[in-house]
């Protein structure tokens, strides 16, 4: 089994089953619909039998079990997707596991423009139709629950509007949070590190897309580098993210040191951080400065970390959490 799924040795289909032709065919009838690569082995092995079965007899593999024969087609779907994408560039794939397959004749910029214009009010509430702004407590939710921090979200329509619609774009984060890093401490090495002053908390920055792909990530790549530079964490997190973007969010990651999350909306507990962001020891006191005089939530923000280094309890604010902290 282990043999079978080697690229090297990959055994090439017979001309009765056309691999890449019946992906194309099959994603092209079903514009913009995602399947990822065992959904469409599966459906190869249902509904084109007899050509899977003359597939069975004629390779070098051993696939007399059912189950082999689709983790070939598996392992061959995967193999011909960059010669499949390189001839047919309208064959989009998501950049995150298990990668999912779609037919596209949108562009990419296209895609984006659709993407942060849906509307809730007249697309209801499915995972793959919420908004950006849908995305906010779902993401909060993650943040809490999985990685113990209290989120606030930020809104940029409360600020003072002083540099204008685009200029607040690039200044205010969509989301905030501090990290309580000494939470399982000892109640003596707490009060310690209170007594001394030392460093309790960190702040961390988010910056929240529906979707990237290629003709967006540096935009907003370098939109979170600017909204995030006074954090200790800076964060891009996506909903959707292209195998076309992440190429470009390597090279970009390794230079800025920006982090990347991808939000699952069906299930946020299943959200992964992609690339960890590199962390900043100091946090830029100026750059906060502007950002609480400009805007009310970054400024609540701040109050309840300073009460935070106060009171040693992290519940003082109103922070955005999806439950109640008791």
């Amino acid at each position: 089994m282990a043999s079978a799924l080697q690229p090297k040795r990959l055994h090439i289909m017979t001309s009765k089953l056309n691999l890449r032709q019946t992906v194309i065919d099959f994603l092209k009838a079903r514009p913009e619909e995602r399947f990822t690569a065992r959904q469409l082995a599966i459906w190869m092995f249902d509904n084109l039998r007899d050509a899977c079965e003359e597939k069975r007899r004629g390779s070098q593999q051993d696939l007399r079990d059912d189950g082999a024969l689709i983790q070939q087609l598996v392992a061959e779907i995967g193999a011909n997707r960059p010669e499949m994408q390189r001839r047919f560039p309208q064959l989009r794939t998501t950049g995150t596991r298990p990668r999912r397959y779609y037919w596209s004749t949108v562009t990419e910029a296209a895609e984006v423009a659709k993407a942060e214009n849906l509307s809730p009010a007249t697309l209801g509430q499915s995972a793959e139709k919420l908004s950006e702004h849908e995305l906010y407590p779902l993401l909060c939710r993650y943040l809490h629950l999985e990685l113990g921090l209290y989120p606030k979200r930020i809104d940029e329509k409360r600020s003072s509007n002083k540099v204008g619609p685009n200029g607040n774009k690039w200044l205010f984060p969509d989301l905030v949070a501090m990290e309580d890093i000494g939470a399982e401490w000892e109640r003596e090495i707490r009060a310690c590190v209170q007594q001394v002053g030392a460093q309790r908390a960190r702040l961390w920055s988010f910056e929240v897309k529906m979707l990237l792909n290629r003709s967006n990530i540096r935009e907003v790549w370098f939109q979170t580098v600017s909204n995030s530079s006074w954090a200790n964490f800076g964060y891009l997190v996506a909903a959707d993210i292209q195998e076309s973007a992440m190429k470009e969010v390597r090279l970009l990651a390794a230079s800025y040191g920006i982090g990347l999350i991808r939000l699952n909306c069906e299930d946020p507990s299943e959200s992964e951080i992609l690339i960890p962001a590199r962390e900043r020891i100091d946090i830029d006191w100026d750059a906060c400065n502007r950002l609480a005089q400009e805007n009310m939530d970054f400024r609540s923000f701040i109050s309840w970390v300073r009460q935070f280094h106060q009171t040693d309890n992290a519940r003082v604010g109103d922070w955005d959490s999806p439950v109640r902290l008791i």
